[in-house]
Parts: C-alpha cells; structure tokens; sequence
C-alpha cells in the first residue's frame, strides 16, 4: 500500500475517533452532540467548551483558508508548473496560515486541560493524536469539566407550563441572538402563568433581558417557546392575536403634529377588527381619552402636550384595541411621583376589568402596592436571562429577604454591578421552592 493510501487511512480514522469523542464531549457542556458532525463549527463548539470561543472562530478561518489556498495549489502545479514563483507563494502562506493554526489549537487545548483540570502535557498529546484524546475526553466517565463558565450558571429547571384555555402562559426554551456558529443565548428556561385581572411587576437589573422576554411574549421577536393567551397560540395565530396584545415600548413611538385625537383614532383603524363601524371606533376613541385623563386636550397638538400627557397618548393608541394583554415598557419614565402613580393607578384599574397587565419599571417601589405579583428575571453565570422568582410581592420580598424591590434587584446584580452576585443561587432556589 502506498504511502498515500496509508496517510488516507489514518486522516479517516483519526476523523472518525475526533467525531465518536467529541459526540461525548460535547454533552458534558450542555452543547448538543450534532455540533460533532458539523464541518468548522466543531471548532467553533471545542473552543466555547474551552472557554477559549475567540480562538475558535479563529481556528475556524484558518482552516478554511488553508483549504482554499490548497486547492489553489494543487491548480497552479497541474495547469501551471512553470509558475514557479506563484507556487511558491502560495506554498508560504499556507505554511503561515498552518502555524497561525497550530497556535489557536494550542490554546484552545491548554483551555481544555484548564477546564478539566488536567497537566498541560496533555496538549502534547491533542497536537500528536487528537483521535485518541477526543476519544479518551469524551468516552471517559473520570474526564469531567469542573472549571468551565458555561457550567457555572444555575441548572435548568426542566419544568413546563400546563395549557389553561385562561389567562397567559409562558414556555420559552431558549432565545437566541448571533449569526451561523456565534450565537448568544440571551433567555433559557423561563415558565409562568399570569392569571387574567393581574398586574404584574417584571423586576430585573440591567442586561437580565426584561425588553427581550416582554418582545418575544408579544411576538415581536420570536423565541423558540410556546406562548398561550387564553388558549390560543400567540405565535401560530400571530395575525389574529396580535390585536389582542398592546405593547407601549419604552421608547415614544407617536407623532408630535397631529392632534391627541387623530393619533389615538388613527391607531383605532389599525387596531381594531374590520366589523367596527364609523360610530362604534369614534365611541371607543372618546372613552379611552376619557379614561386616560386626555378629553380636554384632544384637539390640541401633542408636540404641544407634556412629558406625562404623552405617556398617556402613547399607552390609549395601544389600550384603544382593549387588548387582552397589555405590556408597557417604562411606562412612568421621566414622571414625577405624583404623575407616575396616577398613571399606575389607572392601569391597576385596567387590570380589574379582567386584562392582564406586564409593567417594567426602574422606580417600582413607589408604586409597589399596586401590584399582584413580582416577576424576576436574573442573569446567570453564563449571562443569559433566567427565572429567579414570580410570586406575590410578599412573598418576593420574603424570598430575597429584602423589604424592597431595589433590594431584591442588588441580590441577583454581579458583584462589579454593586450588587451581591446570587444570581445563580436564587435561580437554583426557586426551582427547588417551586418543585
């Protein structure tokens, strides 16, 4: 057999022996086993299992490069030998781009050795037969990670949500940010159910993803989740439901040179079905102006109205459809106390009439009696959005042994946030309550 033949052999073996371990590695990271399979996105999937994900899109490049300038190798010395200088050329960079490879895999192996606690002369090994330590790594039950991020976050809860033909009911498994190999997990694992006539507090620090579970609750940025509301499918009947959802983002979305009046009708066409006629949108146009405080001014520009009237402009475009559920993003941003209460107040009141209401807020201990129930959204080890607890406000504040919501949001904050870094421990101790 010739020597070709024998390189051949053994490039298919050591390929075959890399796959079968790391289709058993790869579960000891949560990371699926058919990433073994996937040409280049190993790489990518070895390198976050090291910790070392930089170095594996890096790897990845290269090596696709280094195929590339192969194959125009191999082209230049069957159609043009006489090129010699080309040859040469190409003969060198791959030569660079191979040793820029050799140092990415060395990293990504001390990276390995890091996370399973292993003597670095184990990279040895990974260099000279990667077959029989992928093989040895993923097959053996005495190779586990104990040092990895990706295992520092709390486990998942495995729970779901039943079907209630009342009410909102969340099951979402993951929802994901990134494009092809670089993705971003930004929520896992979150399930509840809001029963109708609630007012809901969603509580959460910086980055924990409240805007993020609030879109993909409403549609507007679909997770990989099941979404119910009163037993329809938020997602499957999205044309249908979407009008029976108001969703007030934080950022003011209304138009300043028309008057209060126009907008809020304007917005009755869009939202309301069909089968309302003329009398029936303009009754209900004038009711929501009336409830929200806006009757006097609704001839009046809104470029003219103030900070709060605005707010309330901008909520009654969304209410003026009576959604069944009705999310609101910082709804009292830039109000006084006294203006942000009375706004909360007739959302509480909103909610009575049998909707169910999701408010985010950052000031929400002024307002906090208004409320059925707190919902926590914490960022866990792994910076991914997580469930940390959903109860009444008694019984959060019992949970976090806090007697405020800004406390309960200093528990879960990292410690180089000025907070106490529990995230992890109130995620993992919830579900244990909650089981």
């Amino acid at each position: 057999m010739s020597y070709d033949k024998i390189k051949v052999w053994l490039d298919l073996i050591q390929l075959i022996l890399v796959t079968i371990g790391l289709w058993n590695m790869f579960p000891k990271f949560g990371i699926s086993k058919f990433w073994s399979i996937v040409p280049f996105g190993r790489f990518h999937k070895l390198a976050q299992c090291a910790d070392r994900e930089e170095d594996g899109i890096g790897c990845m490049i290269c090596v696709g490069l280094e195929f590339i300038l192969g194959i125009v190798l191999r082209l230049c010395q069957q159609n043009a030998p006489e090129l010699t200088r080309m040859i040469n050329i190409v003969a060198l960079a791959i030569l660079v781009v191979s040793v820029i490879t050799l140092v990415h895999y060395l990293r990504i192996y001390i990276g390995l050795c890091e996370v399973f606690n292993r003597s670095k002369w184990w990279v040895l090994l990974w260099i000279a037969i990667k077959g029989v330590s992928a093989l040895i790594w993923g097959c053996s039950k005495d190779f586990q990670p104990v040092n990895s991020a990706r295992l520092a976050a709390a486990p998942l809860s495995g729970t779901t949500e039943a079907a209630t033909n009342e009410g909102l009911v969340v099951n979402i498994t993951k929802r994901t940010a990134g494009v092809l190999f670089n993705r971003t997990t930004l929520l896992r694992d979150i399930h509840f159910t809001i029963e109708p006539g609630r007012m809901i507090l969603l509580l959460g620090g910086s980055g924990s993803g409240k805007t993020t579970l609030v879109n993909a609750i409403t549609g507007y940025e679909k997770a990989k989740a099941k979404i119910t509301l009163n037993g329809e499918d938020v997602y499957k009947n999205f044309d249908k439901m979407k009008y029976q959802i108001g969703f007030v983002p934080q950022q003011e979305t209304i138009r300043l040179n028309d008057t209060v009046y126009s907008t809020v009708e304007d917005n009755a066409y869009l939202r309301l079905p069909s089968s309302v006629d003329d009398h029936e949108l303009k009754e209900r146009v004038n009711q929501v102006l009336e409830e929200f405080g806006l009757t006097a001014a609704k001839h009046r520009f809104v470029s003219k109205q103030s900070g709060g009237m605005k707010k309330r402009v901008s909520i009654s475009m969304e209410y003026v459809s009576n959604p069944d559920l009705f999310v609101l993003d910082e709804p009292d941003s830039g109000l006084d106390g006294i203006m942000a209460r009375s706004l909360m107040q007739k959302l509480h009141n909103i909610s009575r009439e049998g909707g169910i209401i999701i408010v985010i807020t950052h000031t929400p201990d002024r307002v906090i009696d208004l409320f059925d129930g707190v919902l926590v959204l914490a960022r866990d080890s792994a910076r991914t959005g997580r469930l940390a607890f959903y109860g009444t406000v008694d019984e959060a504040k019992a949970f976090f042994e806090k007697d405020t919501m800004e406390g309960i949001v200093q528990v879960i904050n990292r410690n180089d946030e000025g907070g106490e870094g529990r995230a992890d421990e109130m995620i993992q101790r919830f579900e244990e309550v909650r089981s």
